[in-house]
């Protein structure tokens, strides 16, 4: 199982979509153990968008889907419902 999913720093405004087979061990990696990448400079960062997918392949159309203007408004307007 795979999920793709989207983050989001509230202090400086920023979103970061990815995917991972283990959620809980990735976002422990974006916030407090990862020493060197993009992610770092805008801790911390919370869930705000799950899906789950059954192959490799789903998850990372979705990703690709997801990081493209249409779908960056996507997150925007879960990040302006909230």
């Amino acid at each position: 199982m795979f999920t793709v999913y989207a983050l989001y720093s509230e202090k400086y405004d920023k979103i970061y979509i990815g995917f991972t087979s283990n959620l809980q061990k990735r976002l422990i990696s974006h916030n407090e153990l990862g020493k060197k990448g993009w992610t770092i400079k805008f801790r911390p960062w919370k869930v705000i968008h799950t899906e789950e997918f059954e192959s490799k392949k789903e998850a990372m159309d979705r990703e690709k889907y997801l990081k493209t203007g249409i779908g960056r408004e996507f997150i925007r307007n879960l990040i302006l419902k909230n």
